[in-house]
């Protein structure tokens, strides 16, 4: 399938000042995982005003697009979160969050904003499109179990050929654009541990089953099983986040309560990971006399990307962009929901860059004051419509 390279940075071009409002507006209304009815209206509303794609809404607060050409071909698609976080805004601009407490701190507006550009582009191209382009809108990405699985069992996802997602990334400069072969984030797992011990007077030790004690040698012994129960050459994430016992300085508290989250690529080793810990906890607390509770939750399955989508992304960013522009980057351990649509279909999840210090938008995510050079919405969009068009001509 052959368009005019022209023709579509032309409308990317005239819809750029559009989508910087669409993200500004989204900023300023930010919605909670699941709770997003209003955002999800905005979306509908502002898709419905492009003509030409078919809308429906698979949940209360999610959005479903389809923009179907004149002849068959293939179906893929492009996805956006929109969730915000119970984070207070701490940035003073005149778009900053109405909402107390509640803020986009992690680019979800920006990703639906751009899903938005994109759209109204590919809408005015529908008569080159030969097959189907999908365009979601998603629910609960910052909340497990996510949204994406929500939306995979409704159905979005039958059919699809292949499925692309981008995420704006403040740790990588503006202009530059974050591809991934293979594995790119990890499975987010969550732990809750209890240590039980027998509480009593500091002073008086001995005749404590000491929770802070042995909860520390928990703490500590965990971390063997990164150095001396796994291959060094797998990766591998254990870390205690929280840690919570004792209520003053003279009392030695009855128990301790733990939670943490592991990381990994591997699927072997995320299935194994559980019962060695528990092993762990149930020695040292039986050791001493105590005992424990241990839960692990399976979090989102980790992102890996596909080879040949990914080469399609690569070439568009540098027919686009340059080759100057695409920075070959490492995996890392965060998580995303992204993963469920691979499930159903090949996909690949890219990062652009959206880091600026003459902007500020030098915080991270999840930060009160985060920030992202606006200039990456148009690249977002450029490569998202360059990118479906040669996704469909595969």
């Amino acid at each position: 399938m052959k368009v005019d390279t022209l023709n579509i940075n032309q409308l990317v071009d005239e819809v750029s000042n559009e989508v910087t409002k669409w993200r500004r507006y989204l900023h300023q209304h930010p919605e909670l995982s699941f709770q997003e009815t209003k955002t999800a209206q905005f979306v509908y509303e502002t898709l419905e005003s492009f003509g030409g794609i078919e809308l429906s809404k698979p949940t209360s607060t999610s959005v479903l697009g389809k923009i179907k050409g004149e002849l068959p071909g293939k179906t893929i698609a492009i996805r956006a979160d929109m969730d915000a976080l119970p984070i207070e805004e701490e940035n003073e601009s005149e778009y900053a969050s109405e909402i107390p407490g509640v803020m986009h701190a992690c680019g979800h507006d920006g990703h639906t904003a751009m899903l938005l550009g994109t759209a109204k582009v590919l809408a005015e191209l529908k008569d080159e499109i030969k097959g189907e382009i999908r365009l979601i809108f998603q629910h609960g990405e910052e909340l497990f179990p996510g949204g994406a699985e929500e939306l995979v069992s409704k159905g979005v996802m039958d059919g699809v050929d292949a499925v692309i997602g981008a995420h704006l990334w403040a740790p990588l400069e503006i202009g530059k654009i974050g591809i991934v072969y293979g594995p790119m984030m990890a499975s987010p797992d969550t732990f809750y541990i209890t240590v039980k011990g027998k509480g009593g007077h500091a002073a008086l030790p001995h005749d404590t089953i000491d929770s802070i004690a042995i909860g520390a040698q928990v703490v500590t012994n965990l971390q063997h099983i990164v150095s001396r129960n796994t291959d060094p050459l797998d990766n591998l994430v254990v870390s205690v986040s929280k840690f919570t016992a004792g209520t003053t300085h003279n009392v030695i508290p009855g128990t301790v309560e733990m939670i943490g989250t592991v990381r990994t690529f591997d699927a072997d080793l995320r299935q194994s990971v559980p019962a060695t810990m528990e092993r762990i906890v149930k020695g040292i607390t039986e050791a001493h006399g105590a005992e424990y509770e241990f839960t692990y939750d399976f979090g989102y399955r980790p992102v890996i990307n596909d080879k040949e989508i990914t080469a399609v992304l690569e070439e568009t960013v540098k027919e686009v962009y340059g080759e100057e522009t695409v920075d070959r980057m490492k995996p890392n351990m965060g998580g995303e929901d992204f993963s469920a649509y691979q499930q159903k279909a090949a996909g690949t999840f890219i990062y652009i860059g959206a880091g600026n210090k003459e902007k500020e938008a030098v915080y991270p995510h999840h930060h009160p004051r985060f920030a992202i050079d606006e200039d990456a919405l148009e690249k977002g969009v450029r490569i998202f419509s360059h990118a479906a068009f040669k996704l469909l001509s595969q």
